[in-house]
């Protein structure tokens, strides 16, 4: 081909289709814009709703990459790529990325779960998955946690979403459990009297339910008492660490024994 049949083709070539190119531009760039603007008026409905903190970023970025993909087929389709081999061959492509990537699509879908279903949300404190701690940040893979010695462990979502868990911060109330001993022949009644008084001289223990305080079991060496007090969830620890030394003080004022384990050692000459 000379230089003449060559500069024909391209006049060809840019009439049918230049305007397709500048019109899909045209789209691509108004789309963008568009696209942002929905984004940011999304972002004040979420601001306003009661969507959980935690569900927000995932949805926007779930929405953006949505209309994304949809004005690329829209812009694709203007300039004249075949949508339905296009389509094709993405569903090719997608389902082995997906057979590769098995084991992140799981935990992708767990990350929905939890953000969808909310079993737990940032600041619980939670067991799972043969760890605890508080809930630090929920992404769409993983679960961050953090340890009361301040470590930070990662917990996937796909076995998260799919195995059993404890959620120690669901409810606002929980039971702190005891086991006290006293030695026999140390009075009963006294020791009944002392815990009782321990319990209701304390303001974190709730009056309803009221506080169980009952002879659990006649040990090898002890005579043992169960204690059983409701408090708010974040009085559980504290209460619990400060009753064990009250009621150490209050036994020993009390001239009651808190029996240990002993050995008689015998030696016969």
């Amino acid at each position: 081909m000379n230089s003449e049949q060559i500069l024909t083709k391209l006049t060809e070539i840019a009439v049918e289709y230049g305007p397709k190119l500048l019109g899909a531009i045209a789209v691509l760039v108004i789309g963008g814009w568009v696209i942002r603007m929905l984004m940011r008026g999304t972002g004040k409905v979420f601001d306003r709703s009661k969507i959980d903190e935690s569900l927000k970023p995932f949805l926007t970025s779930l929405l953006r990459v949505l209309l994304r993909a949809l004005l690329i087929i829209s812009v694709l389709g203007m300039v004249g790529v075949e949508m339905t081999s296009f389509i094709a061959i993405l569903a090719a492509a997608g389902l082995a990325i997906g057979m590769a990537l098995s084991g992140t699509l799981q935990n992708f879908a767990g990350g929905v779960m939890i953000l969808l279903f909310k079993p737990f949300k940032v600041g619980d404190y939670i067991e799972a998955q043969g760890h605890a701690g508080s809930v630090k940040e929920i992404q769409i893979f993983n679960t961050i946690l953090k340890t009361p010695d301040a470590r930070i462990i990662i917990v996937p979502n796909g076995g998260l979403a799919n195995g059993s868990m404890i959620n120690y911060s669901a409810e606002e109330q929980r039971r702190v459990d005891w086991t006290f001993g006293i030695g026999y022949g140390d009075n009963i009644e006294t020791a009944r009297k002392v815990l009782r008084g321990l319990m209701d001289a304390d303001d974190r223990v709730l009056k309803d339910p009221e506080v169980f305080i009952a002879v659990s079991e006649l040990g090898d060496s002890s005579v043992n008492f169960a204690v059983r007090a409701w408090v708010k969830a974040s009085d559980y620890w504290p209460l619990f660490f400060d009753m064990n030394e009250r009621v150490y003080n209050a036994f020993n004022k009390e001239g009651l024994n808190i029996p240990f384990p002993q050995m008689d050692v015998h030696l016969h000459q």
